[in-house]
């Protein structure tokens, strides 16, 4: 299991994104969903806000 804190950097992959590339960012929000497990929430440098399962994230 990944650990994610709000605040650290992290990469959100193209499942999510819908983009070719790994979208870096912040973490913002950190969900427990009792259906989906946990999800992260990240927001980029241009404003964009990307959430999903944890299993698309990377922290960096």
């Amino acid at each position: 299991m990944k650990t994610f804190n709000v605040g650290q950097t992290a990469k959100a992959s193209p499942e999510v994104t819908g983009l070719n590339e790994w979208v870096e960012g912040q973490v913002i929000d950190i969900e427990k969903n009792p259906f989906r497990g946990v999800i992260v929430a990240i927001k980029d440098k241009l404003g964009r806000i990307f959430f999903g399962e944890e299993k698309y994230f990377v922290s960096l």
